[in-house]
């Protein structure tokens, strides 16, 4: 855990214990199971407005849905990348480069975010390369390599073929041509797969972005789908930790008023 007040440092599966011991509390069911489908029944005003088909068979009755299904990091197919990721292979200098800091960094070009990874981490590290992989080097621009070399990050062309790992540590990348490049840390920005299967077959409007394709939100993170909330990744591939409590707030607070409404105007109607 990174950046989330008072947590700093704590491991993801103690966080996630923690939580769920608080909300047990308030009466809250927790079901260990995968949602494979979700169908919308008529009017969103009433009780069982939605059907939640679990993995193991079983289906549940909802008003109101929140999705929070997160995203799925898409990582180039290096040997080495995926076994070291969230290791020595890091993807956020906000997340990790404290942690790390001054220790000879390694940044693999993997798409139009990493000459801006190379200089973000720059700011941790005085010993940065940028490794370009599969990227030619005429696609920088000169703005590009002006900041580059300012920033003091050496850019090296050609495709990295693995990495190198000695007593369960990074050591190096090696190169296509055989050449060895010793780093012990090394940066990618994964391209980011949202999981938006579900939220697409309830109609939701959908947002292309260059990382991504996310739902269509209002500030509470409602779609456009009725009764339908979003948080966390599920809406936009920046969302930490701390945002993606701070989202699901939002969308819990605007349900309770959103029902309490319904159930007062199904009053009045009679």
């Amino acid at each position: 855990m990174q950046g989330y007040l008072s947590r700093d440092g704590m491991a993801p599966a103690e966080f996630l214990a923690v939580g769920r011991e608080e909300i047990a509390r308030y009466g809250v069911e927790l079901v260990r199971d995968r949602v494979t489908d979700v169908t919308r029944d008529g009017d969103v005003t009433r009780d069982g407005d939605f059907t939640v088909v679990l993995g193991a068979g079983r289906t549940v009755r909802a008003r109101r849905l929140v999705v929070a299904t997160g995203l799925q990091d898409e990582l180039p197919a290096v040997p080495g990348v995926a076994e070291r990721f969230g290791r020595d292979v890091l993807h956020c200098p906000f997340c990790h480069g404290w942690e790390v800091r001054d220790e000879p960094f390694g940044v693999l070009a993997a798409g139009p975010a990493s000459v801006h990874q190379a200089l973000m981490v720059s700011q941790w590290s005085k010993d940065v390369t940028l490794f370009l992989h599969t990227v030619a080097e005429e696609e920088l621009s000169g703005q590009d390599l002006r900041r580059l070399a300012a920033a003091g990050v050496d850019v090296v062309p050609g495709e990295v073929a693995e990495l190198l790992v000695e007593d369960d540590r990074l050591t190096g990348v090696r190169l296509a041509d055989g050449s060895v490049h010793a780093r012990s840390v090394l940066y990618v920005a994964p391209r980011p797969v949202p999981r938006t299967d579900l939220l697409e077959r309830l109609g939701a409007a959908m947002d292309e972005t260059p990382f991504g394709t996310y739902p269509v939100v209002d500030p509470t993170g409602l779609t456009t789908v009725p009764g339908v909330w979003a948080a966390g990744n599920a809406i936009g591939f920046a969302e930490q930790v701390v945002h993606a409590a701070s989202g699901g707030y939002r969308a819990a607070a605007a349900i309770v008023g959103d029902l309490l409404m319904a159930d007062l105007d199904a009053a009045v109607t009679g």
